[in-house]
C-alpha cells in the first residue's frame, strides 16, 4: 500500500505543488492583511482549507492528466516510463485516486463556511483544471489554459477569505486578478519552454503546442515575452494593492534576474538544461515571492 502511494505521489509530481501553492498563500496573506476582525483560529482554519484545496485539486488534475495522456506517454520516448505506460500503476487505481481527490477537494471547501462561494465554485474549478489535459489535442494555446488553471490559485484563495467583500464589490478581487494574471503568464512561459522538448513527437502525433506552431526558436521568444509580461504585472500590483512596499519591489527585481537566467539556460540548439530551468528556477521564483511579499506586509 505504501509503495503504491509512493508511486502515485511520484506520478503526480507532488513536490511540484510548490509552483502554485506559494501564490495562493501570498494571496491569502494579502487578503488577511486587509480583512477586519481576524482571529488566530480563523487564520488557521482558512490556511488549512487553502492547503487542502490546493493539494487535492492539483492531485486530481494531475491524475486525470496521466489518465487522459497515457497512450501518448507510451509512444513518446521522453515519457514512456511514466507509471501507467510502464505498468507501475493501473489505470483503475489512478482513476480511483483522481475520484478520491476530487471528492476531497469539494469537501475541503466546506471549511470556509459560512462563505459558500468556494463550495459553489468547486466543481466548475475542478472541471476547468481537468479540461487542460484535453486542450493540446485541438489548440496551441494549451499552455495558456494551464496558466489560467494556476491563475485560479490566488484568485480562489482571495475569494475563500473575502467572499462577502467580493460579492458586495467585485472590484475587491482586483489585486488577486492582477497577481493571478502574472501567474498565468509565468506558467504559460515556462510550459512553452518545457514543451520544446517534445517538438518532434508532438508534430508526428498531431498534437498542438506553441513549439509546433512557431518552431523552437519562435516558442522561446514567446516564452520570454510571457515572462516580461509577468514582471510588468507584478510591478503593477502595488497600484491596486498599495500595502506592498520596497521589500516587494526588491523581490520583483530578483524574479526578473531569475527569469533572465532561465532563458539564458535554454537555447534553440541546446535544450539539455530545460529541467534545471523548469524545476529549480521556477520553484525559487514562487517561494521567493511568497517570502518577500509576506515580509513586506508583516514589516508594516
Amino acid at each position: 500500500m505504501f509503495a503504491r502511494l509512493r508511486h502515485i505521489l511520484e506520478m503526480i509530481r507532488f513536490s511540484h505543488t510548490l509552483f502554485a501553492l506559494p501564490f495562493a498563500l501570498l494571496a491569502a496573506v494579502m487578503a488577511w492583511n486587509v480583512t477586519d476582525e481576524l482571529s488566530a483560529a480563523r487564520v488557521a482554519r482558512e490556511l488549512l482549507g487553502i492547503v487542502l484545496c490546493m493539494v487535492t485539486a492539483r492531485s486530481a488534475a494531475m491524475a486525470f492528466n496521466r489518465i487522459a495522456d497515457w497512450r501518448f506517454d507510451a509512444d513518446n520516448p521522453r515519457t514512456k516510463m511514466r507509471h501507467i505506460p510502464a505498468g507501475t500503476l493501473s489505470v483503475s487505481s489512478v482513476v480511483a485516486f483522481a475520484v478520491a481527490c476530487s471528492v476531497g477537494f469539494v469537501l475541503a471547501t466546506l471549511i470556509f463556511l459560512p462563505n459558500r462561494l468556494p463550495l459553489y465554485l468547486s466543481v466548475p474549478v475542478l472541471a476547468f483544471l481537468m479540461a487542460y489535459s484535453l486542450t493540446k489535442r485541438f489548440t496551441a494555446a494549451a499552455h495558456f489554459w494551464l496558466g489560467a488553471a494556476l491563475m485560479l490559485a490566488p484568485i480562489s484563495a482571495w475569494i475563500a477569505i473575502r467572499g462577502a467583500a467580493v460579492l458586495a464589490d467585485p472590484a475587491d478581487l482586483l489585486p488577486a486578478v492582477v497577481l493571478g494574471a502574472a501567474v498565468m503568464l509565468w506558467v504559460a512561459g515556462f510550459d512553452i519552454i518545457y514543451a520544446c522538448q517534445d517538438y518532434d513527437y508532438d508534430r508526428e502525433a498531431g498534437l498542438h503546442s506553441v513549439p509546433t506552431r512557431l518552431g523552437v526558436a519562435g516558442a522561446l521568444k514567446l516564452a520570454a515575452l510571457c515572462h516580461l509580461g509577468m514582471i510588468l504585472l507584478l510591478a503593477a500590483l502595488p497600484w491596486v494593492y498599495p500595502e506592498l512596499g520596497w521589500i516587494y519591489g526588491v523581490g520583483i527585481a530578483a524574479v526578473a534576474v531569475l527569469l533572465a537566467y532561465e532563458h539564458w539556460l535554454v537555447r534553440p540548439d541546446d535544450l539539455t538544461r530545460v529541467n534545471v530551468a523548469f524545476f529549480q528556477v521556477n520553484a525559487v521564483v514562487s517561494l521567493g515571492l511568497l517570502v518577500v511579499g509576506s515580509l513586506d506586509l508583516w514589516s508594516r
